[in-house]
């Protein structure tokens, strides 16, 4: 076995555990929010910006995680250990990309109920303008955020293979790069939901059992992602204490309305 392998032949049964955990912990915090914008055939309530920061965010943390050497490295071992090793090292990487899926669908469900013109015509007809803003979202919008998406995927998926079969010298910056990014779009998407929730003070789409699961979530998923890239990795961790932190604020927010 490789020196980087000897370790992973025979992970520690608690970080295992807690990877595992969060893995599907992840999966089942988003279920709340996605539930509430079809139950409510609404994404009103929910900050364009907020979507496509978050959607380049986790667009970024999948590039950092995918391309970080570490990661490739823990990939490569699964040729000199057991299947069950194997896919131990490999949960961190497991819990971004479903983390990042999740939000992907967050996307598409903001896309596909995004509040139309008509239904700001009609409450700006009505007496609830006094006391409430028209929905968030303008009719351009949608198209906007999908559009910014797709093409930021293209260009970070094609980098990423890029460098990895080229250069690979290069790649420790790439993805050290992708995770200071998806930290620093972390932070900047939940200033424009917060505001805006501050300043209808209403959650409307916005799901405080979301919340609730993710906002101390976020801080066992950096620890458990630290256990496993160690403070190299720091810009793969780092992300989700920021987004952390900003979630409690909201929903101290949320708890105050």
């Amino acid at each position: 076995l490789s020196d980087h392998c000897i370790p992973l032949e025979h992970p520690h049964w608690f970080t295992v555990s807690l990877a595992s955990s969060l893995v599907v912990g992840i999966l089942l915090s988003y279920l709340p929010q996605h539930y509430k914008i079809v139950s409510r055939k609404s994404s009103d309530g929910l900050s364009p910006w907020w979507i496509l920061l978050g959607g380049l965010s986790s667009i970024a943390a999948i590039g950092n995680i995918l391309t970080l050497p570490t990661s490739r490295a823990d990939v490569l071992c699964c040729r000199e250990i057991g299947e069950g090793a194997c896919a131990a090292a490999l949960l961190g990487v497991l819990q971004i990309a479903v983390q990042f899926s999740c939000f992907m669908v967050i996307v598409f469900l903001y896309i596909t109920f995004a509040p139309r013109e008509e239904d700001g015509e009609v409450l700006s007809t009505s007496t609830a303008t006094l006391t409430k803003p028209p929905p968030t979202s303008r009719p351009r919008d949608p198209l906007i955020v999908g559009t910014a998406i797709i093409l930021s995927l293209f260009v970070v998926a094609l980098t990423s293979l890029i460098l990895v079969i080229r250069y690979p010298q290069h790649t420790q910056s790439w993805a050290d790069l992708l995770g200071s990014v998806s930290g620093v779009l972390a932070a900047i998407q939940y200033l424009p939901q917060i505001y805006f929730t501050a300043k209808i003070k209403d959650l409307k789409s916005l799901s405080v059992g979301t919340l609730v699961i993710q906002a101390p979530g976020a801080f066992l998923f950096a620890y458990s992602l630290f256990l496993r890239v160690g403070v190299e990795g720091w810009s793969t961790w780092l992300v989700y204490m920021v987004t952390g932190a900003l979630q409690m604020v909201l929903l101290g927010m949320a708890a105050s309305f």
